[in-house]
């Protein structure tokens, strides 16, 4: 969605094309359009944390981390999911 973001008289709108993207959303990045994310635990030190690490304060996102690994939550693409809002 961020990708198809376009200012439309001062409120970005999702505007439909056709192609690839090469946005790379990481900690200071300004969302347009996304504001919660529904995804899974991460590997440390991937892109995809550094994503998550974004959309919400990246301390925060490390203190749910230690309550996973304690809880024993499953990590990875067949593991726990987890609402960021």
């Amino acid at each position: 969605l961020e990708s198809i973001a376009q200012l439309n008289e001062g409120v970005y709108e999702a505007k439909a094309k056709n192609g690839s993207t090469g946005i790379f959303i990481y900690p200071g990045y300004e969302f347009k359009l996304v504001d919660a994310l529904i995804t899974n635990f991460h590997l440390p030190k991937s892109t995809l944390l550094m994503l998550i690490s974004a959309l919400y304060d990246r301390e925060k996102i490390l203190e749910v981390y230690e309550v996973a690994v304690k809880e024993k939550y499953r990590f990875f693409s067949y593991g726990d999911a987890m609402f960021i809002i």
